[in-house]
């Protein structure tokens, strides 16, 4: 069955017409076979016959990772601004607004202090659904806030990146958030704090250049794109045939880039694992 198939329709059943909820099913990308919905997502959104892990939101990610009434949300105060009066086809603001009324968020990040299986920490979550996850500048003072206050209370710090680069329509304010934001690392580092990176699906462009790759623990999910440039720009510029598979999660796992390759069902109890490992 194609994915049309994952509209509504009618079938005939004991001489009757029953009527298929829309949405009900849905097509894998991965294996291409049709899966219940709900099931795909009481398996923590990854599909029950070949494991894809499906791309998630950031309130998903944070009910996923933090134990149950935990994440205590912070920095939501912070609202993006139009410095540049960015116009494409339409403005920046109209966009910004579409956005936010569509996801129902400020921005494209979460962050807050939770716990994680009993461990306190610091956590933020980039969101695919605002704006593919892309680095503004209230996303990286989000960040940059986040990983001050826990150097300041002694948090371990987790970063879920998922992100389609820069914010064009923020131009150098964007880029300015990966040095700002690798400056609050280093002194998050010199002060002793850990820092667990997790690269999920995709993890690309000045998030990777820059705070994705600089973690003391660097986690991936299975299959995950990670890169800064995409393939074909790659082979424009550099003029050679690519490896398979080049930029993804198990290839950079092989490379020594990253140091292991987590499913998303162990993921809360390998980030434990870790903070128990480190003593904080």
């Amino acid at each position: 069955m194609t994915q049309a198939g994952a509209r509504s329709w009618t079938e005939s059943r004991e001489g009757r017409e029953v009527k298929i909820p829309e949405g009900l099913w849905l097509s894998c990308p991965a294996c291409e076979e049709m899966i219940y919905r709900k099931q795909m997502e009481a398996n923590a959104h990854v599909c029950p016959l070949c494991d894809h892990h499906f791309r998630i939101g950031a309130q998903e990610r944070v009910r996923q990772l933090s134990d149950a009434n935990t994440f205590e949300p912070m920095f939501e105060n912070l609202s993006t601004v139009d410095p540049l009066k960015f116009v494409d086809l339409k403005s920046y603001k109209q966009r910004l607004k579409a956005e936010q009324q569509k996801t129902g968020q400020k921005e494209g990040v979460q962050c807050g202090r939770a716990f994680v299986k009993g461990r306190a920490v610091m956590l933020c979550c980039l969101d695919l659904t605002f704006f593919m996850g892309t680095l503004s500048s209230v996303v990286g003072e989000k960040i940059t806030r986040s990983i001050e206050h826990a150097t300041e209370h002694d948090l371990p710090l987790i970063i879920v990146s998922c992100s389609g680069g820069a914010r064009m329509q923020e131009s150098g304010f964007s880029l300015m958030q990966m040095a700002k934001t690798s400056a609050a690392l280093a002194r998050h580092d010199d002060a002793g704090g850990l820092f667990i990176s997790v690269l999920t699906d995709p993890t690309t462009g000045g998030v990777t250049a820059s705070f994705a790759m600089l973690g003391d623990v660097i986690l991936a999910e299975p299959k995950a794109l990670i890169g800064f440039a995409g393939p074909r720009v790659i082979k424009q510029t550099i003029r050679q045939e690519l490896p398979a598979g080049f930029q993804t999660s198990e290839f950079l796992l092989d490379a020594g880039i990253i140091d292991r390759v987590v499913h998303r069902q162990e993921l809360r109890n390998e980030i434990a694992r870790i903070v128990d490992f480190a003593n904080k």
